[in-house]
């Protein structure tokens, strides 16, 4: 939150929409995310994502109890290779929402801090359980698999304690977003183990990948990892039954010197998701909790400057159409998980071969001593009714 001096400053100066610039104060704790981030040249094909999708074989129904005639489940496990580039560029600054004084106070209204973004991630490599051929989610390769455009907002005043950061996204699938939350600046590196469930795993069902039929996608995947175009000796591969693992890996604890923590949950406050009719009735989104952590390290950059590297998770919570009695009778619920690493690069561009030579052991040692960097990860849970199978 900004102070009374910053605040009556802002009010003062009036709406303004301009070209967003690191460390703006206006921003409060999303002042480090104007720029532009990108996966590629030096973390190219480092986006994974799954994601379990209503599905059913053409003639085909879902078995009664395991080893019989059917499916395993009504879904399918799509699992994505991809590059994605996520711009932060224009700020909305000292937006008023006009408000009455209940109590005496120099500003009855309420201002706001617009930072736009646009998200695009295009496709390396797909696969999926069970197997299809070519369907629109496994396009060719370096094909538009998502496109997001919107709003971080800063609340800087008439919060009355209440979320004081917000994200508005918009999907072309048909589906909008308000997500509200809170900034929280710490010492050292991020706290990965406390973020709430981030399982990928149905819920309502024995969670015995090994031993449960129903889970037979994730198994297949346990026991050989998605490697996409990678080549690279010794890398493990992303494993949809611990999609985190590849995010803690990506750098040292010792070296971050602090943490921004944004938290943002469409449950939160006035949040929701809004869908559109066919999205309703086939996999409506109906929760989206997403952590961003921004983290400066201890070591400076070539030129000086301080470095940061920005990871996110994200769970999206998706409703399948309606089995038997419908959505919680019997109902069934989706969800997808992603990780990328897209790099904000601060002009002049470093040597792109001295950091790949480094980035490309895909293991903990990853080095971002010459860029800006941004390891990423967002997902959701598949989530399992009683009695849907």
């Amino acid at each position: 939150m900004l102070n009374d001096v910053q605040i009556k400053a802002a009010t003062a100066q009036g709406r303004v929409i301009e070209p967003a610039v690191t460390g703006d104060p206006a921003l409060g704790d999303l002042m480090l995310l104007p720029g532009v981030w990108a996966s590629e040249p030096a973390f190219a094909g480092h986006g994974w994502n799954m994601i379990a999708l209503p599905f059913m074989q053409p003639g085909n129904t879902v078995a009664a109890e395991p080893g019989q005639p059917g499916q395993v489940g009504p879904f399918r496990l799509l699992l994505n290779q991809f590059n994605e580039t996520l711009t932060f560029t224009t700020v909305d600054k000292n937006v008023p929402n006009r408000g009455a004084a209940l109590v005496n106070a120099f500003d009855a209204d309420q201002h706001v801090a617009a930072l736009q973004y646009i998200q695009h991630i295009a496709q390396v490599a797909a696969t999926d359980v069970p197997h299809t051929n070519d369907t629109p989610d496994r396009p060719k390769a370096a094909a538009a698999i998502h496109h997001e455009p919107g709003l971080f907002l800063h609340l800087f005043t008439q919060t009355g304690g209440g979320p004081d950061i917000a994200r508005l996204a918009t999907i072309p699938h048909g589906d909008v977003v308000l997500a509200m939350g809170f900034g929280v600046k710490t010492d050292g590196p991020p706290d990965f183990e406390n973020i709430g469930d981030f399982s990928p795993l149905p819920v309502g069902v024995d969670a015995d990948v090994p031993n449960n039929k129903y889970l037979e996608p994730y198994l297949n995947f346990k026991k050989a990892p998605f490697k996409g175009n990678v080549t690279a000796a010794g890398f493990p591969g992303f494993d949809p039954t611990n999609p985190l693992a590849l995010l803690k890996s990506a750098l040292p604890p010792g070296n971050v010197k602090t943490t921004t923590t944004l938290t943002l949950d469409s449950t939160m406050a006035t949040g929701g998701i809004f869908n559109t009719p066919f999205v309703v009735k086939q996999a409506s989104s109906v929760s989206m909790r997403a952590i961003f952590w921004i983290q400066e390290l201890k070591a400076p950059g070539p030129d000086g400057k301080p470095q940061f590297v920005l990871q996110y998770a994200q769970r999206v919570l998706l409703a399948f159409f309606p089995v038997g009695g419908g959505l919680g009778a019997g109902g069934e619920y989706s969800g997808h998980i992603s990780q990328s690493i897209p790099c904000n690069w601060p002009p002049p561009l470093p040597d792109p071969p001295k950091l790949l030579d480094k980035l490309n052991k895909w293991r903990s040692t990853v080095s971002c001593t010459t860029a800006f960097s941004s390891p990423s990860l967002r997902g959701t849970r598949h989530v399992h009714a009683a009695g849907a199978a």
